[in-house]
């Protein structure tokens, strides 16, 4: 028997990098021209660049002591704002503990800032949006918004969910529970990865042999789209073109988001230790903020008076929210265990009362 000869996969041909707008800000992708005015434009760098400013204030207060320890995601905000802002008002939201300019883009409001100090208000979306509160444990979230996806179906909603997860994200299994059950059910659901080159300490590299995340669509025979995470037009269209899928019924859309993260994973972590800064730095003339600038100035939509006024309000904004938080009383510690079980078992409750008695003092 003569075997046939395997081709070989080509993974950048097949899921090219997706682009709208480049770096120095010039349209390089007509499709959406008529789509793209100075309205969208305007509305797309108020919040990008007011959630840019959130990120840098709470990275701030962290370091004042004001803020718990807090994932920065500054670099990564058209990837959040682009696929937040192309969401419904009934859709469902399954964010990260990185997910901040999503979450805040979706629900209108600063509620996050109170989860980092402890409170649990910080976990309740307000103006009835429906965000789940973030997910710490990797690639948990995916399987859920699979379900709630399946279940908007099996009720007749024409609701979809997005689910937001790192390039780390994509070696848990997890991941591939969430695809596989989404695929064989056609579940409205859009699985957005940020690829920011990063799992915590270690490099796409060393994570995949995979030369694109979009190719793991592949084997749930699904879409799968890879994106400039730093063009904030790919990233709303794209995004949106996926959930206008999704409410039609054709199922779930794999979207890779090509990012970076400028900073630390966390404010406990020190990426010079394993991370060239440097790179870092370069990486700067890519970056979603500047290129939204250059993109308008070169259309003609920038107003240097505009934008000094976006930035003047995006402050007392934040700082509004900031104050909000910290007129809140401490945080109760009873809810570190109080609201997992009707009656805890015995390693939780154990544990409760040796930290009590070490709040008090006792020995």
């Amino acid at each position: 028997m003569r075997m046939t000869e395997t081709r070989k996969f080509d993974a950048e041909l097949q899921f090219p990098m997706l682009q709208i707008v480049d770096h120095e800000g010039n349209l390089v992708n007509s499709t959406y021209k008529n789509e793209i005015t100075k309205e969208m434009a305007q509305l797309f760098y108020r919040q990008i660049k007011t959630m840019r400013l959130f990120d840098r204030k709470a990275v701030n207060l962290q370091r004042q002591g004001r803020l718990g320890t807090y994932p920065p995601f500054e670099g990564q905000e058209a990837a959040q704002v682009g696929s937040a802002l192309a969401l419904g008002d009934e859709d469902w939201m399954f964010p990260t503990y990185r997910d901040h300019a999503a979450m805040i883009t979706f629900a209108g409001s600063y509620y996050i800032l109170s989860n980092w100090n402890g409170r649990i208000e910080g976990n309740v979306a307000p103006n009835g949006k429906k965000i789940l509160p973030p997910s710490v444990p990797i690639a948990t979230q995916l399987p859920l918004a699979a379900g709630a996806a399946m279940a908007a179906k099996f009720k007749g909603d024409t609701t979809a969910s997005i689910a937001y997860f790192g390039d780390g994200a994509t070696s848990e299994g997890d991941f591939h529970e969430g695809l596989n059950f989404a695929s064989v059910f056609k579940a409205p659901v859009v699985f957005l990865n940020q690829n920011n080159g990063y799992a915590i300490s270690v490099p796409i590299e060393k994570q995949m042999n995979s030369k694109t995340i979009a190719q793991k669509s592949v084997a749930y025979d699904i879409p799968g789209v890879r994106i400039d995470g730093n063009d904030i037009f790919v990233v709303y269209f794209e995004t949106k073109k996926a959930l206008d899928r999704a409410r039609r019924g054709e199922g779930p859309t794999l979207i890779e988001a090509v990012t970076w993260r400028y900073g630390a994973h966390t404010t406990a972590d020190d990426p010079k230790k394993y991370r060239d800064q440097q790179e870092s730095d370069e990486r700067r003339k890519y970056d979603p903020v500047s290129r939204l600038e250059h993109f308008m100035k070169k259309n003609g939509y920038w107003e240097e008076s505009w934008a000094r006024q976006v930035e003047e309000e995006a402050a007392e904004e934040i700082e509004a929210a900031v104050k909000e938080m910290e007129l809140m009383p401490p945080p109760n510690v009873n809810d570190l265990y109080d609201h997992m079980f009707e009656e805890a078992p015995w390693p939780i409750a154990e544990h409760k009362k040796q930290y009590m008695e070490h709040l008090r003092g006792e020995k």
